[in-house]
């Protein structure tokens, strides 16, 4: 009995005895009660929200259905980003003259320069760049948004003991800069008039 006393006091033994049994429920308890409270209390902060104008963000509201690319390679990532972008929003079709609006490629471009680098000569950062060039045209030829060009830029720090995970850095700053780029020319098609 001595033992089991002792093995409880330790905090392993095998007998709990009624008084930790009911301070493990009530402390249960008070955090559920805290829980609740504490959800009550934001309930109206939450509630207020669409009062303000808050929003989540939405795809932009485009005034045409199908659209037609064309002048993008066959494995683009630029055409991917866009069809994942406007999935369900828009249909992509294979004819300009099946389209409500064209959006011709003009030029996509990528560089990477060398940003800074050691008085040994070892690259410590790059900048990567993207330039996307684009017109959107009526199915009819005529123009329906001017020569457009987006640019996006970012740093890469370099290390030469890391040369793999770098190059998996670099293809996914490019992905966010294509991300950044398909969002901001998503912003100027919904401006376009029906």
């Amino acid at each position: 009995m001595a033992g089991d006393r002792a093995a409880c006091a330790a905090g392993g033994g095998p007998l709990r005895g009624a008084r930790d049994v009911a301070v493990a429920g009530a402390s249960r308890g008070r955090r559920s009660m805290l829980r609740v409270a504490g959800a009550l209390a934001a309930a109206p902060l939450v509630a207020g929200l669409p009062g303000c104008g808050f929003r989540l963000r939405e795809p932009p509201r485009l005034n045409f259905s199908r659209l037609h690319l064309a002048g993008f390679e066959p494995r683009s990532p630029l055409a991917a980003a866009l069809r994942r972008a406007l999935a369900g929003q828009v249909r992509f079709v294979e004819s300009p003259a099946e389209s409500d609006l064209v959006l011709r490629l003009r030029a996509e471009r990528r560089d990477r320069s060398v940003a800074a680098s050691t008085a040994a000569g070892q690259v410590r950062e790059l900048q990567l760049r993207l330039r996307v060039t684009l017109r959107a045209d009526a199915p009819d030829g005529s123009a329906r948004m001017p020569e457009l060009t987006l640019r996006q830029s970012r740093d890469l720090r370099t290390n030469e003991t890391a040369a793999l995970a770098k190059a998996i850095e670099e293809e996914a700053l490019y992905r966010a800069m294509l991300d950044d780029i398909v969002e901001q020319l998503l912003r100027r098609l919904a401006a376009l008039p029906a």
